[in-house]
């Protein structure tokens, strides 16, 4: 990979049925990035990653992919945004995965299904390839996502809450999978509300409250005066607020 931006955002505002739920973001993803996306709930995170993803629009400004293409990129949702309810099984829907790549009616080889066997073992969900999805445990969904993550072998990775609401061993078990992509020098873009892992895991952070309040080395964006304002940012949106414009610099005379 070279080291040119891997993803670009200049002046991106992203929302729904044109209000704003984040602004002005600018900025740069170099390739390899590991890159905690940090805020208070409600700071624009999961907008953030749709955007990312392409699955909304934004508002305002671009969103740069350096080159890559849809299929080049991994989206982990929240747990809360998958149908337990839907009838299919363990192996099937980390099947998923090869969608993109392979086409919805691409068709499922004995290649394939060595390479699902492959991404179910590497979470340690061997055995449960028959299991109904709406059976599975927190954690055992958690791993099923990052099968599927796996299986899609992205360059660019982006995980929304990750790990929340696992147990330690699941959750100790799915950041090694995030340490080994970040050796591969994959892009790995996550949404974390634990400040500890952050700290511990991620080298970068951005502090999301709506709009930017700082971007950059971890240590250096995770202060108490930067939370304190992140905080305060959110508390203070205004919900129904129109996308806002950046006034053009007055013309000289």
């Amino acid at each position: 990979m070279t080291m040119m931006a891997q993803l670009q955002f200049r002046n991106v505002t992203l929302g729904y049925d044109r209000h704003p739920a984040v602004h002005h973001l600018s900025g740069e993803i170099a390739p390899g990035t590991l890159l905690a996306v940090v805020g208070p709930n409600g700071a624009g995170k999961s907008t953030l990653f749709r955007g990312i993803v392409g699955i909304l629009r934004p508002l305002a400004g671009t969103i740069g992919l350096g080159g890559l293409h849809a299929r080049d990129i991994a989206y982990l949702p929240q747990t809360a945004d998958i149908d337990r309810s839907f009838p299919i099984s363990v192996f099937d829907f980390v099947g998923t995965g090869l969608w993109r790549r392979n086409g919805l009616f691409g068709g499922i080889g004995r290649h394939e299904r060595d390479r699902i066997a492959e991404a179910l073992a590497a979470v340690g969900l061997n055995g449960f390839e028959s299991r109904a999805i709406g059976t599975l445990s927190g954690g055992q969904m958690q791993r099923m996502l990052f099968a599927r993550v796996l299986l899609q072998d992205a360059r660019v990775i982006v995980l929304d809450e990750p790990f929340n609401a696992i147990d330690a061993k699941t959750s100790a078990d799915l950041i090694d999978l995030v340490r080994r992509w970040h050796t591969e020098q994959r892009t790995v873009v996550a949404a974390l509300h634990d400040m500890d892992l952050v700290r511990t895991e991620f080298p970068e952070t951005l502090l999301l409250a709506r709009s930017p309040v700082a971007w950059g080395a971890t240590a250096d964006v995770l202060t108490a005066d930067n939370l304190r304002t992140a905080r305060r940012m959110c508390e203070a949106f205004d919900d129904a607020a129109e996308p806002c414009v950046e006034e053009a610099p007055p013309q000289a005379a």
